[in-house]
Order: C-alpha cells, then structure tokens, then sequence
C-alpha cells in the first residue's frame, strides 16, 4: 500500500485537495481532525495539554484559539505541545492504516500540514504539494473569521515557503487555475501513482 504525503501551507486549497482524492475512493488521514478530536471532550489530549498550559482547558476541552495564542511565535511552547501531540497522532494514525489495509486500499493519503516541517515526508512514498499563487493565499485566509495579517505572518512564519514545498514535491497541484483544473492533476497523479 503506497503511504502519499498531501500537504500545502494554509489557504493553499489543501482540504478541498484532499476531498478530490477521498471523492477518488482513497482512504484519507486528515491530521488536523485527529488533532481536533484529541483536544474535544473526552480526548486523549486535554489532560496533558491542560497540566501543560494551564488555563487552555474551558468546559472539558481544549480552547484551541487560547492555546493558539500562547504558542503562536513562541518556538519552544510550540515544541512542547508538539511533544505531547504527535504520539497521541501517531496512535491513532496506526489504526487508520488498518483500518485501510483491511479494506484492501492500494495507497492512502496523509493530509498533514506541516509534514516537511515535523520531517514526516520521510515515512511516504511520494508527496504532493498543494500551492496558489500567492496573492491568492492572503485573500483566501484573510477571508476566514479573525485572521489578521499579523496572524496570517505569524502562521506562515512556521511554515516552510511555498517554494520550497514545491521545489521538494515530487508531485504538485496548482489550485489557482480553478477546481477543475486541480481535478484533472489530481485524477492524473493517482494514475501515475498506480503504474
């Protein structure tokens, strides 16, 4: 079973990428869930994240804007909670893959957004990079309720350059020309990646 690497910096078109391949009849692992249902009531997150950064816990779970503001720019905090995070990820990530290899998948798909910056484009076979033009990135992001261009800095200062993504993909999918147009790249990758 092929192990494919999606990701993108934010506003790039990531989630709707990951939808065309989920739509294809692939299996898709979308890290960013995983993180949201660890940090909801009753997850595995919110005990370790609370005694951590005390105050982020309101009404059982995790408040992910609070804790977005005490980590956002603070390098070493960010490690912190990545250091209680990604273990908790990585389990249920095992039972995603079985979970694929039972329903006989032939590659499954890892939507995780910082998958060059946590060194995970090591553990798959191929990556694909979702990228726009950047001036599409900003107005898109900018749109989201309470982005501020500050935060839209911060945020990409965390994220390796877009360049840089695409330079390292061994595929990429270009989401400025249109939804069909992303369409076909990504009809076409997953036949390339079949051969």
């Amino acid at each position: 079973m092929k192990v494919i690497g999606l990701t993108g910096s934010i506003g790039m078109g990531k989630s709707t990428t990951a939808a065309m391949f989920r739509d294809a009849g692939i299996p898709v692992y979308d890290a960013d869930a995983a993180v949201h249902d660890l940090y909801d009531e009753g997850g595995a997150a919110v005990g370790p994240v609370g005694e951590a950064f005390p105050g982020v816990v309101k009404g059982g779970r995790v408040d992910r804007e609070e804790l977005r503001r005490r980590v956002l720019g603070q390098p070493d905090e960010l490690k912190r909670l990545n250091a209680i995070v990604h273990p908790l990820v990585g389990r249920d990530r095992v039972g995603f893959f079985k979970a694929a290899e039972a329903s006989g998948a032939d590659m499954v798909v890892l939507d995780v957004p910082l998958l060059y910056e946590t060194g995970g484009h090591a553990n798959v076979d191929a990556v694909v990079v979702v990228s726009a033009p950047p001036e599409m990135q900003r107005e898109r992001v900018l749109a989201r309720p309470g982005m501020t261009p500050d935060r839209l800095d911060a945020i990409l200062a965390q994220q390796l350059a877009d360049a840089e993504k695409r330079a390292r993909a061994h595929y990429v999918v270009d989401t400025g020309r249109g939804l069909e147009h992303a369409q076909a790249q990504v009809t076409d990758i997953i036949a390339k990646l079949r051969t």
